[in-house]
């Protein structure tokens, strides 16, 4: 039986913010070709609140949304990650585990909404700003023409939604 769905796993540092955003994210706007997970090199143990209340405010389930090491997809009995995403610019300069399956790997780093500094207001913000990004990110990602991508292809859109202004990024066929 061949599976229909592409796992994706969004990784950062803590585990606690901008993975667990995507995760979120993914699992919303993925259209049921696509399962979001996320985990960290360092998890902090908990969501932070902010994204959780923020996921709520957006209709988002967050009952589900755990922060967890890395080390939990990398086993024999993890999901097979098709895609990998690093979302934080310490978790793109550590060294990985070795994925079952060789998935395609892009970085798409942001600012850490976590490490916002200032009011509540300003703080939240930060959140915001960050799950708006994602959410761009994402939804050019899940709007590519997987099909028509050769590997080399996908790779360069893959890397260019992390790089680019996705304010103005179009999917292209």
């Amino acid at each position: 039986m061949t599976r229909s769905a592409k796992n994706v796993l969004f990784l950062c540092t803590g585990n606690s913010a901008r993975s667990i955003l995507a995760e979120a994210i993914l699992n919303r706007i993925g259209y049921g070709g696509f399962v979001g997970y996320s985990a960290g090199s360092h998890p902090k143990g908990v969501v932070h609140p902010y994204a959780l209340d923020l996921l709520s405010r957006q209709n988002h389930p967050v009952s589900g949304l755990t922060s967890k090491s890395w080390d939990v997809f990398a086993g024999n009995k993890a999901p097979k990650m098709d895609f990998v995403f690093t979302v934080c610019d310490q978790a793109a300069d550590e060294v990985c585990p070795i994925w079952p399956g060789q998935p395609m790997t892009a970085h798409w780093g942001l600012p850490d909404p976590a490490a916002a500094t200032g009011s509540e207001a300003e703080k939240r913000f930060a959140f915001l700003e960050a799950f708006r990004l994602l959410e761009r990110r994402i939804d050019v990602f899940v709007n590519l023409p997987m099909a028509s991508l050769d590997k080399l292809s996908l790779q360069n859109r893959l890397d260019e939604i992390g790089e680019a202004n996705v304010v103005a990024l179009e999917p292209r066929t």
